[in-house]
């Protein structure tokens, strides 16, 4: 028996947390570490949610998965639209109009023919043609009894995506419930939008229960041409438009999904559009479970899409153009398992449970050398299994910010310039991302991330100088020399002779936070200043900033698309934190910044614009809002059994793209779990060492009794 199991035990894996029966099967498998709260796509903004709509969702415009810079391309579209202009007279002007002659910009969508949606209850008909109705969408209480989880539903049916289905969910964005983040800015440029949203409220204050059919309402800006065709039109010349198309904001909706959302008793029961998302993309969610898993299955309904042919140079010889014109999606199912502790991740990966893995801190140095010229290379215990090694600078900007409505660090008085400036330089960058970081980041020279149009490679003169060609931060004693010059000489102010006291708030909180903190306090202190830490949980924290209460504050911004427009209007006036709730945090306002930006925001990328960028960011240094911070580098791990992964910060609807050999997979599995049974081996020979002489005792004990027994007595032998 003791052989059999031993047996047993050497075909399995022990420590294997998938079922036996997805071996060899094509599914890739991920994390998440926090529940998606909003999967509805007018409503979700955020990266963790859309991982898991970009792949269900089909808004019009894609990235192309390998051209860079970023190239948008068609997906549920026929064509990237091309804006015409019109003036106030509707006279239609050339493409390069200037801004202020615009009055109109029509975009015109055509959808291509033959998508059709996964399946679903909200499509089931029943009845004759003349009598037919939706088999779902009036459910009675007896009905509601029966069902907990969508797949409680015991039909489900699907149609073709048309038109009307972008229109419906356009006019969702303004529905006065659902609170889309984008509302704020689309009143701005969609011709009625703020209006649409002014009639569903009172429509809602009539009767605040009752589903709206937003079919029924006409939206100036949106209408429907055919069943393929549909027109947006803006109110002003807002180049930057054609990106929203590629996000799920603009992807569409059905009015039957809308309809059968928003029973009162499915809503109860979190049966929602935020819990079971409905589209046309490659994949479908089948398991929201976010205390455990989340999967997505392949969408049988979807229509196939050809992976790329042509990319950038180098793709080819990275592998990155074997599966040109094939069919996608080519994995069939991807299960992402809650993951709230990076070391068990990580594990995981190394034993083949995940796919890929980022690299977090506490595995840099066992994942990846840095040589001494700064170039990263893996370590031979992952070049060993295979593994491989993606790198590139994210589009992204991490920076501090000084808020320019404190009476101290604020204001645009060269006192407050040159306070600032002593501050930038002393706060030094390239120290937070060797010890923070490992190294993984660019110290910022300016707003713009690497990879986006107007990235200034020229140093920032204010805070740094160049040695051999070489950005080199200015000396601690040239900061210290600012500091007297703006009237805080050794970090007294000389007005009033006290100690300069300044703020730092964060929504950092824990002993996790103390070394980051530690560390800010280190860098003032260079100055002989005095840095009190106001930690406070996320949301007040977030509401201080709305009030402009906080005095300096670290920030973040990923690019929505890959436009400078995008991170330079985080320094736009009207943009600002306090009082417009906008994304400017340092509520930074200079007016010739603002109008350089009206200018550029217009213009097409080309010299003209990147002379207009330059003159703004140069401005932004000498004013000095923003400690300048660093754009981060991503590293990336994956298993050689993963294909065609390309880093796509903008692109988010990648998992199509990618292929897995379960094959191999099971092989390496197998290889680095295998059961390590030589102690199960030591102990069993040592029982048997300890056990045999007393099981032969027992037994020679068992036959001197049983010889006892069978012997006659002294008296029984008399008597023969």
């Amino acid at each position: 028996m003791i052989a059999g199991l031993i047996s047993a035990c050497e075909m399995q894996q022990w420590n294997n947390p998938y079922p036996d029966e997805e071996s060899g099967k094509n599914i890739l498998y991920s994390s998440f570490a926090a529940r998606p709260k909003h999967l509805d796509p007018a409503q979700s903004y955020s990266s963790n949610e859309v991982q898991f709509t970009a792949q269900i969702y089909e808004p019009p415009l894609q990235y192309h998965y390998l051209k860079r810079p970023y190239q948008l391309e068609p997906l549920a579209a026929e064509w990237v639209p091309v804006p015409i202009y019109y003036d106030a007279q509707g006279n239609e002007l050339d493409e390069g109009a200037e801004a202020s002659l615009v009055a109109k910009a029509v975009y015109e969508i055509k959808i291509k023919p033959g998508i059709h949606y996964q399946p679903h209850p909200a499509f089931v008909r029943t009845g004759t043609q003349d009598e037919e109705h939706f088999l779902y969408h009036d459910l009675n209480n007896k009905q509601l009894g029966d069902i907990d989880v969508l797949g409680d539903f015991a039909q489900t049916a699907s149609r073709e995506l048309t038109a009307a289905d972008y229109v419906y969910q356009i006019k969702r964005l303004a529905h006065p419930k659902i609170h889309s983040p984008i509302f704020g800015l689309m009143i701005e440029y969609i011709d009625g939008l703020f209006d649409y949203s002014k009639e569903l409220g009172k429509q809602l204050e009539a009767d605040d229960k009752a589903w709206i059919d937003l079919r029924n309402h006409e939206l100036s800006g949106v209408e429907i041409i055919d069943r393929y065709t549909y027109r947006i039109t803006l109110k002003a010349k807002y180049p930057q438009f054609q990106y929203w198309l590629a996000m799920p904001f603009f992807a569409p909706i059905p009015w039957e999904v809308d309809r059968f959302y928003t029973q009162p008793g499915l809503t109860k029961k979190n049966i929602t559009l935020d819990w079971y998302p409905v589209g046309t993309g490659p994949y479908m969610l089948t398991v929201n479970n976010p205390n455990r898993q989340m999967i997505l299955e392949r969408n049988p309904n979807f229509r196939g899409e050809a992976y790329p042919s042509e990319g950038e140079p180098g793709d080819k010889a990275a592998g990155l153009l074997v599966d040109a014109g094939k069919t996608m999606p080519f994995i069939d199912k991807v299960v992402f398992s809650l993951e709230k502790e990076g070391i068990p991740y990580w594990n995981k990966f190394l034993q083949g449970y995940y796919d890929s893995s980022g690299v977090a801190s506490d595995s840099f140095d066992q994942a990846v050398n840095i040589s001494g010229g700064g170039d990263a290379t893996l370590t031979s215990e992952m070049t060993g299994r295979g593994i491989d090694l993606l790198t590139t600078v994210a589009t992204s900007t991490y920076y501090g910010g000084f808020n320019m409505l404190d009476p101290v660090v604020g204001g645009y008085s060269e006192r407050a310039r040159l306070l600032r400036r002593a501050i930038a330089i002393a706060l030094d960058y390239e120290e937070f991302i060797s010890i923070f970081n490992n190294g993984r980041g660019i110290p910022g020279q300016g707003p713009i991330p690497p990879g986006i149009f107007g990235h200034e490679e020229a140093i920032n003169p204010y805070v740094y100088e160049s040695v051999d060609g070489r950005p080199q931060r200015k000396s601690i004693e040239a900061a210290r020399a600012l500091l007297a010059q703006a009237g805080y000489p050794d970090g007294v102010d000389e007005k009033s002779g006290e100690p300069l006291l300044l703020y730092y708030d964060t929504a950092a909180v824990g002993p996790e936070a103390k070394a980051t903190l530690d560390w800010w306090r280190k860098q003032f202190r260079k100055l002989n200043l005095q840095l009190v830490i106001r930690s406070t949980d996320y949301n007040r924290f977030q509401q201080k900033m709305r009030d402009g209460k906080a005095q300096i504050f670290s920030w973040g911004w990923n690019a929505d698309y890959p436009d400078p427009e995008n991170f330079l209007f985080l320094l736009y006036g009207p943009n600002k934190k306090a009082e417009l709730n906008g994304e400017n945090a340092a509520n930074y306002i200079n007016k010739e910044f603002d109008a350089l930006f009206e200018d550029m925001k217009n213009l097409a990328n080309g010299p003209e614009r990147a002379s207009v960028i330059k003159e703004m960011i140069d401005i932004a240094r000498k004013d000095g809002p923003w400690l300048w911070g660093f754009h981060p580098k991503v590293f990336s791990l994956q298993h050689a059994w993963l294909k065609n992964t390309k880093p796509a910060d903008v692109a988010n609807n990648t998992l199509k793209y990618k292929r897995v050999d379960p094959v191999l997979r099971d092989a390496r599995r197998a290889e680095w779990n295998s059961p390590i049974l030589w102690p199960l081996y030591l102990i069993i020979s040592l029982l048997a060492i300890v056990i045999t002489p007393a099981f032969i005792a027992y037994k020679k004990r068992q036959r001197a009794s049983a010889l006892s027994s069978a012997s006659p007595s002294r008296s029984e032998r008399g008597a023969i």
